[in-house]
C-alpha cells in the first residue's frame, strides 16, 4: 500500500481534513502514491503558522539563514536518486531530466541563495544635496531591503522541484516566509522538499505545504489576511483571477504566466542550429514549458529547408517509457491534457495547417503520450498559432522580409520568451531588441540564471532568477536623517 501524505504545517506533519487523492503515473496510469486534500481552514492556520515565523525568521542573520539553505541543498543532493525517481514517477519525465532539471536544478537553487552576498540586497546610499531649505535642509537618505511578509508559492505541474525552489529559496534567503501549494497533479515532490528544510533545520512555520485537488486550498492560500504577496506560474487564465484577488488586498505578485513563444529564424540562419533548438519543444518536458519555441517564424528563403529538417528531427525521437535510458519523449502529465492537446492538433487541421508529421497517438500499452508534431503552412491568426498548447507540437508560419517577421513575432498576447536565429549576430541583436519579449535567445534555447526571467503583456507581472529573485521578494525601504 502507498503510504498517504501528510500536510507540512507549522513545523509539524498533519493528517488532512479532506482525506487524499490519487496521483497517477503518466507513463504507467498506475497509482504514484497518495496526496493530502487540505481543508480551507488547514490552509488558514498555514497562513497563520508563516505569519507567527515571520518576526523570528527576518531578524535572523542572514548568515544563519543561509546556513539552513545550504543545509538542505545538500540534503536534496544526496537523497537525489529516490527523489528523482519520484519526480519520474509523479511527472512522466525521464530519468535524465528528473536527475538533472529538476531536482540537480533545485538543490543548485538552493546553493546559489545560500551565497548572497549583501551587495545583492543592499542598495547604494543616496544624498539629497538640494532640499528646501537650502543647505540646511540637506538630508542623509538610505535605501534598503526589507523582506516582504509571508509569501504564498503556487507552483507549475511541469517541474515539482525547480520551480518551487525558485521561489522559496530566494523568498527565505531574504527572511520571508512561505506558504507552498503545489499543483495537484505531483505535489509529492514538494513535501520531500519540506522534508529536506526540516532536516536542514528550518524553523517550525518559517515552511508550509498545503495541497488539494480542488480549488480550495489555493483560494485559501491566495485569499488569506496573512499572506503579503503571491508567487504563481501557471496559466493566464489563473493568473489573471490570483490577480484580482491580490489587487483587492493590494498584495504584491510575481506572475509567471504563459507563453508563446516566437522562433525567428531568418534567411541566413544555421538551419542546424535552428531545428536542433526549436526540437527541444518536442522533447523537454514533452512540450509542457512555458519557454518553448512552439511558434516557428521562417523566412521564405529557408521555410521549406526548416519544415523538412524539423519533421525528420522529430520522427527520429523515441517516445515511449521515460525510465528506459534511450527515451526522448516521455508522456504530458494527464489523460485529460493529451485529450487537450490532441484536440488542437485536429483544430489545426480544421484551420488549415498541414500535419507535416505526427498528429496521431503511438502505439503503446499504457501512458498518456503524444507524438512529436510538427504543423505547417500555418498563418499567425489560427488558434494553433495564437493559444498555448502545452504540448509537443510546433506550428511553422512563413515570412517575407525582417519587418515582417518581427510584426507577427510581436502580433500575439503572450511575450515571455521569444528566439532569433542569424549567421549575423548584429542582426540578430537588431531584431531582438524590437520583441515585445521578457527574453530573447539568439541562436540558442538555452538560459543564464542570472539573467532577469519574466514576461511582458499577458505572459506575467516582476523578474525573478538570480539577484532579481531576491529584489522581487522585498520592499525597498528609505530612512532618512538630518544632514
Amino acid at each position: 500500500m502507498t503510504a498517504r501524505q501528510p500536510l507540512f504545517v507549522g513545523g509539524s506533519w498533519v493528517e488532512p481534513d479532506g482525506g487524499h487523492y490519487e496521483v497517477i503515473d503518466p507513463a504507467t496510469e498506475q497509482t504514484a502514491g497518495w496526496a493530502p486534500e487540505a481543508s480551507r481552514d488547514q490552509v488558514h492556520a498555514a497562513c497563520a503558522a508563516a505569519r507567527e515565523a515571520f518576526g523570528p525568521w527576518s531578524a535572523t542573520p542572514p548568515q544563519e539563514r543561509a546556513a539552513v539553505l545550504a543545509r538542505a541543498a545538500d540534503i536534496i543532493r544526496d537523497r537525489l536518486v529516490p527523489y528523482a525517481e519520484l519526480a519520474r514517477a509523479e511527472t512522466g519525465a525521464t530519468t535524465g531530466t528528473a536527475r538533472g532539471m529538476q531536482v540537480g536544478v533545485a538543490a543548485a537553487r538552493f546553493r546559489r541563495y545560500a551565497r548572497v552576498e549583501p551587495a545583492e540586497w543592499a542598495i547604494p546610499p543616496q544624498i539629497n544635496e538640494a532640499g528646501p531649505m537650502g543647505r540646511a535642509g540637506v538630508m542623509g537618505a538610505l535605501a534598503v531591503r526589507q523582506p516582504v511578509g509571508v509569501v504564498t508559492c503556487i507552483t507549475s505541474y511541469n517541474n515539482p522541484w525547480a520551480n518551487p525552489a525558485g521561489k522559496i529559496a530566494p523568498a527565505l534567503a531574504m527572511g520571508n516566509t512561505v506558504v507552498v501549494k503545489p499543483a495537484p497533479q505531483d505535489p509529492l515532490s514538494v513535501y520531500r522538499m519540506a522534508e529536506a528544510l526540516e532536516a536542514a533545520g528550518v524553523p517550525p512555520g518559517v515552511v508550509n505545504v498545503v495541497s488539494g485537488a480542488r480549488t480550495e486550498a489555493g483560494e485559501a492560500a491566495v485569499a488569506s489576511p496573512d499572506v503579503d504577496m503571491v508567487s504563481f506560474t501557471g496559466s493566464t487564465a489563473v493568473g489573471q483571477r490570483i490577480a484580482e484577488v491580490c489587487g483587492r488586498d493590494m498584495k504584491r505578485q510575481l506572475m509567471e504566466l504563459g507563453g508563446k513563444g516566437a522562433a525567428v529564424v531568418l534567411d541566413d540562419a544555421d538551419i542546424g542550429s535552428a531545428v536542433s533548438g526549436i526540437g527541444t519543444t518536442f522533447s523537454f518536458y514533452s512540450g509542457q514549458i512555458c519557454t518553448a519555441p512552439t511558434r516557428v517564424l521562417a523566412q521564405r528563403g529557408v521555410y521549406d529547408q526548416l519544415v523538412e529538417q524539423l519533421a525528420t528531427y522529430a520522427r527520429r525521437l523515441k517516445v515511449g517509457d521515460p525510465r528506459e535510458p534511450d527515451t526522448v519523449v516521455g508522456p504530458v502529465i494527464s489523460a485529460a491534457h493529451r485529450d487537450r492537446v490532441e484536440s488542437y492538433v485536429e483544430l489545426g487541421r480544421k484551420e488549415g495547417a498541414v500535419v507535416v508529421t505526427g498528429g496521431e497517438r503511438p502505439s503503446l500499452p499504457t501512458g498518456f503520450y503524444v507524438t512529436p508534431t510538427l504543423l505547417a503552412g500555418c498563418t499567425n491568426d489560427m488558434r494553433v498559432a495564437r493559444e498555448e498548447i502545452f504540448g509537443p507540437v510546433v506550428v511553422v508560419i512563413p515570412f517575407d522580409d525582417e519587418e515582417e517577421g518581427v510584426a507577427l513575432a510581436n502580433d500575439t498576447d503572450y511575450g515571455l520568451i521569444d528566439y532569433v536565429w542569424s549567421s549575423d549576430v548584429a542582426r540578430a541583436f537588431r531584431v531582438a531588441r524590437r520583441l515585445r519579449a521578457g527574453g530573447v535567445g539568439i541562436n540558442t534555447v538555452g538560459r543564464n540564471m542570472e539573467a532577469p526571467f519574466g514576461g511582458f503583456k499577458k505572459s506575467g507581472v516582476g523578474r525573478d532568477v538570480g539577484s532579481y529573485a531576491l529584489h522581487a521578494y522585498s520592499e525597498v525601504q528609505a530612512i532618512v536623517w538630518p544632514g
